[in-house]
Formats: structure tokens, sequence, C-alpha cells
């Protein structure tokens, strides 16, 4: 009985701490230098628990200035009160083309709808532009990744076989559903 009221007690400050991180609440904001580090940050955490960080990664994530924000594209972040938690990329591509990419929620507020909001901040750019076509590329071991952008009215389509990634074996292409409006 002592062990099971350890235990108990042992849980209750992650609860409290998961309670906590509930209720700060989140914002979507777009890029500023001083969150620079994040977007690289972030975006490591992930792929080095999960697959490993390519070159072209590398390059991005160090320079977003130049590889993203200069070539027309956007980045969005996350902020829970001070902190950077989440953010996400629009890629310009050839043809009036947009990639959405480097899409990371930090695993502490992993499940509270924050990579829905940044998705949903890109897709409201990309609409706002007019611009021709909303693509991404995944993976299909990240299967609530995956879900979320089937939500979102993203399709699958077959891979890309000159994909710059080689952990990309998902290839998607935006298809908005007249139904399913981005909440603002």
């Amino acid at each position: 009985m002592a062990k099971n009221a350890q235990q108990h007690s042992s849980r209750k400050p992650l609860d409290q701490r998961e309670d906590a991180v509930k209720r700060i609440p989140v914002e979507i904001v777009p890029y500023e230098r001083a969150y620079r580090d994040a977007f690289k940050r972030l975006n490591i955490e992930w792929l080095e628990k999960d697959f490993c960080v390519e070159e072209i990664d590398e390059r991005v994530l160090s320079d977003p200035e130049a590889y993203i924000l200069s070539n027309g594209g956007f980045v969005f972040f996350a902020r829970a009160g001070a902190h950077i938690v989440g953010t996400a990329a629009l890629i310009k591509a050839e043809n009036n083309r947009y990639e959405l990419s480097k899409m990371s929620v930090t695993d502490a507020y992993q499940g509270l709808g924050i990579g829905r909001k940044l998705a949903e901040a890109a897709i409201r750019q990309f609409e706002e532009m007019g611009a021709r076509e909303l693509y991404l590329e995944s993976n299909s071991r990240l299967k609530p990744a995956i879900s979320l952008y089937e939500s979102l009215g993203f399709v699958h389509r077959p891979a890309r076989a000159d994909s710059e990634y080689k952990r990309a074996d998902v290839y998607m292409l935006y298809r908005p559903r007249q139904s399913t409006p981005i909440s603002t």
C-alpha cells in the first residue's frame, strides 16, 4: 500500500505540470530573428529522435533567412508564455508552389493541438497569397502527423523520386474541403 501511495504521489507533480502546460495560452507568431535558434532546436529535437539530420536540414535550419524567408517563404512559431514550443515553415518552390515543412512541437506540448494551429496558420498564409499548390513530404512512421495532415485536407500522392529528403516516403497535396474551414 505504501508503495502504491508513493507511486501515486510521484505522478502528481507530472500531472500538475501537464495541467499547467495545458492552461498556458499558445499564440502563433511570425518569424523573428530572436527565434532563429528555437527553429533549429525544435527541428533537430524530432529529427534526431526519429531519423537523422540530413544535409538539407542542416542548411535550411541553420539559415532560415537565406533558405526560406528571402525566397518568399514564411516561418511560424507557437509561443506559450515566453517559450517557443513549436514551429512550421512554408518554403517557396518553383512555379508558385509551396512546401509545408519544418513542422515540430516539443514533446512536452504535443497532443494539445499546437501542430494543428501551426499548420492552419501556414495554410491561411498559402490561401491569402493565392499560390498554386501546397504540398508536404513526410514519413509513414509519423502516423499522428499524417492523420493531422489528412484532417486538414492533404491527400496522398505517389512519393517523389526526386525528393531532397532521404526519409520521405509520403507525398501529400493540399486539397481543401469546403466543409472543413480553417479556424482563425
